[in-house]
């Protein structure tokens, strides 16, 4: 399925490309810095993958290749939202309401084109799509939404909003000093991004379509959060093979699965505070979608 506004799907020009030039030009601080692009740039704690006996136990090759799992996981996810970001500001330069908006919604998907040029430099391969990532189907599905008011709350409210968080622990515990320094540049326009959502979100009040679709889209997405690090399980099942149902709840409760949702959980809804966001919350508090599921839950 193609995803035309969100982009998920658009592939690249070949590299010798007259127009890759021409872009090269016109994007600031375009310094190739990158000298490993394989490197570990994240570490087995970062992971909680020394609390893992599996891992523990694995030859230092089998360990080297579950941690470029998870790196590449890590590094991809960040490529696809910013190749997303870029398409949805685009959007929202159409669907302003001033001159104004307009043309900070243009400066806005600026911001993204720039950091998407970024994070290309440390990956080494890119894979033209990533449709089975259920994440990635989700961002692109309400990227595609007609509804302001949803895309105001669910992409730059909360996603906008997680995304700092998520940037800023990403460039704390970054091992490359270069990767590190621009996850942290990317935290000053995350920040605008966000806070411009949350104030035109609550400016207007919200239909019960609106709210409707942005409990759905919410639940969908707390659900992903709520089964833990399915990523960190994936990588050690490609390098060790098939785990049993029974290995993968042992993981789990050796990653602290609970706490690892519980805690991202506890981020989201903080950042869905606000009176305009109230039925919202309420709404998925009573289906449960704010509370961590223990390991046997998260196996399927």
């Amino acid at each position: 399925m193609s995803y035309k506004i969100a982009g998920i799907d658009l592939p690249h020009i070949n590299y010798d490309d007259k127009l890759r030039r021409i872009l090269t030009a016109a994007l600031p601080n375009q310094n190739d810095k990158t000298s490993q692009p394989q490197l570990n740039y994240w570490d087995a704690k970062f992971f909680n993958l020394h609390q893992v006996q599996i891992f523990q136990q694995a030859s230092l090759d089998e360990q080297s290749a579950i941690l470029q799992f998870t790196n590449r996981s890590l590094l991809a996810e960040s490529y696809f939202i910013e190749k997303a970001g870029v398409g949805y500001m685009a959007k929202m330069v159409l669907l302003a309401e001033t001159v104004e908006e307009r043309m900070l919604y243009a400066l806005f998907s600026a911001d993204e084109a720039t950091h998407l040029s970024q994070i290309i430099n440390f990956l080494p391969e890119i894979a033209s799509t990533n449709s089975n990532d259920p994440f990635l189907k989700l961002l692109a599905e309400v990227v595609e939404s007609a509804d302001k008011t949803v895309l105001l709350f669910v992409l730059q409210v909360v996603l906008e909003g997680w995304g700092l968080s998520h940037y800023r622990r990403l460039s704390k515990e970054c091992h490359h000093p270069i990767l590190a320094e621009l996850f942290f540049s990317f935290l000053q326009a995350e920040s605008r991004h966000h806070g411009t959502g949350t104030m035109l979100f609550n400016r207007n009040p919200v239909s019960a379509t609106s709210k409707a679709a942005a409990i759905e889209i919410l639940a969908s997405f707390l659900s992903m959060v709520q089964v833990g690090p399915q990523s960190v399980l994936s990588a050690i099942e490609q390098v060790k093979g098939h785990l049993s149902r029974s290995q993968k709840i042992q993981i789990l409760e050796e990653l602290d699965t609970k706490t690892h949702s519980g805690t991202r959980l506890e981020i989201l809804r903080s950042l869905m505070g606000g009176a305009s966001a109230e039925a919202i919350v309420q709404a998925l508090e009573e289906r449960g979608a704010f509370s961590p599921l223990p390991p046997h839950q998260c196996v399927y």
